[in-house]
């Protein structure tokens, strides 16, 4: 593309995205001349795009950042952190964490924060991958013994019969004092400088009218949020979309830094070096 002002801004169908990109799809704001496309698919689907550098703006997990960093730069604005929560270790029966080695784990994808957070955690988890909204059942019917819960299964769990064994974003916070980087937006590094800075505005102010206009956009999240209730929705929004999404700040940068070198120290990353960001 020659003009640089047609974007594709790939993100994942919840009511966390949804709610961060409301003004934007709704054209409230002023887009400085950019025109988004939005291109809706699961996390793990944006992950391999971005191996491909298929879109010019994209959610990605921050685990996937160690294999695309020679095509995109992270931004500032729109990371999704677990304070002191996070992806939850979900099981069948009551069970301690010391139990986990025994059972095989479903996960979301291979590429997911989740999944990097639980081999730090677990170094020798057994693992099986399924769909994100197929665990929370699969462990129900105990056709797995224990599952990686991210989005809304994280506060539905109870609800659902299942077990919490381990927080790992709780287990995060304990270790190292910082939040759980989970999700970013990511910039693609072949757009002029100038192109990537003005989106980087752009998302900043979608986030910002969003939670100024917090009712407005939870309404329009609720399309997106699988059958959930407004209560769980708001919580869940709460969760993931906060002062750390208008801006992760120096704290922010540095759990990403820790996160991705501790996955390479332990050998399930490629080392990353310097992690490239746009304010």
């Amino acid at each position: 593309m020659s003009d640089f002002t047609q974007i594709r801004l790939a993100h994942s169908p919840d009511a966390d995205d949804a709610f961060m990109f409301y003004a934007l799809a709704r054209e409230l704001i002023d887009t400085q001349g950019l025109h988004f496309e939005h291109i809706l698919r699961d996390i793990q689907t944006l992950n391999e795009w971005a191996r491909e550098g298929r879109m010019e703006v994209t959610a990605i997990s921050v685990h996937a950042y160690a294999y695309v960093r020679d095509k995109y730069a992270i931004l500032t604005s729109g990371a999704s952190m677990g304070d002191g929560y996070g992806p939850l270790i979900v099981s069948a029966e009551p069970m301690t964490p010391q139990e986990l080695p025994n059972v095989t784990i479903a996960v979301p994808g291979l590429l997911t924060s989740a999944y990097l957070a639980l081999r730090l955690y677990l170094p020798e988890a057994r693992t099986i991958v399924m769909d994100f909204d197929q665990i929370l059942p699969a462990v129900q019917q105990k056709r797995v013994l224990a599952g990686l819960l991210i989005h809304e299964g994280q506060l539905t769990h109870r609800e659902a019969g299942v077990h919490g064994v381990v927080d790992l974003g709780r287990w995060w916070k304990e270790q190292t004092g910082l939040p759980l980087p989970l999700g970013v937006n990511a910039v693609r590094k072949d757009l002029p400088l100038d192109v990537q800075k003005r989106i980087a505005q752009v998302l900043r102010q979608s986030i910002q009218y969003s939670l100024e206009h917090r009712q407005d956009a939870l309404e329009y999240a609720l399309e997106f949020g699988r059958g959930i209730g407004q209560d769980v929705a708001d919580r869940f929004v709460g969760m993931y979309v906060n002062e750390w999404t208008v801006d992760m700040g120096e704290a922010g940068k540095e759990a990403i830094r820790l996160f991705l070198a501790r996955g390479a120290e332990a050998g399930i990353i490629p080392p990353v070096g310097e992690v490239e960001f746009i304010e």
